[in-house]
């Protein structure tokens, strides 16, 4: 059981505290524990998600993007949506990349048949995935009360 929250004991985060401190720091602060925390899960899962030029070109198009949009000309403030577009489209790659990472984890180390949903990885990306890793420990407690052992229960058809 311990092994299982070795990747929630080194990311450290809650869930609620990343929304609030992203709402304090005017969204910055997911960039930060993107960076911090990418390299962490990569080595964890045994997975590499992505590597810090990404996150870096994730936080490039983020600040970009607002600069622009800040902008009182129009054309300014629509290439600016655009390019917070291309930040956030790179978020959401980010996101199904660690999911794939995360499921594959649970399942090779901890045979743990990790359901992530798509959706919420497409809408909440970082969060859900900090979520996910925060849940771990309990997804495996729900299958090992569910089946015998740790091993699935076979049906008798």
């Amino acid at each position: 059981m311990s092994e299982i929250n070795a990747l929630k004991d080194k990311i450290n985060t809650k869930t609620v505290n990343l929304v609030l401190l992203t709402i304090a720091t005017a969204g910055i602060f997911p960039l930060l524990w993107l960076y911090r925390n990418a390299p962490i899960i990569s080595e964890e899962t045994g997975k590499q998600i992505t590597d810090n030029n990404f996150i870096i070109w994730i936080a490039a198009f983020i600040g970009l993007g607002g600069v622009f949009s800040a902008d009182l000309d129009p054309l300014l403030a629509l290439i600016g949506s655009l390019i917070s577009l291309v930040g956030s489209i790179l978020y959401i790659i980010w996101g199904f990349k660690a999911k794939s990472a995360l499921q594959e984890y649970a399942l090779e180390k901890h045979n743990l048949n990790l359901e992530l949903n798509w959706f919420y990885t497409l809408l909440f990306t970082v969060y859900y995935i900090n979520y996910c890793i925060n849940d771990l420990p309990e997804d495996l407690n729900k299958q090992n009360s569910l089946t015998p052992n740790g091993n699935p229960i076979e049906s008798a058809s």
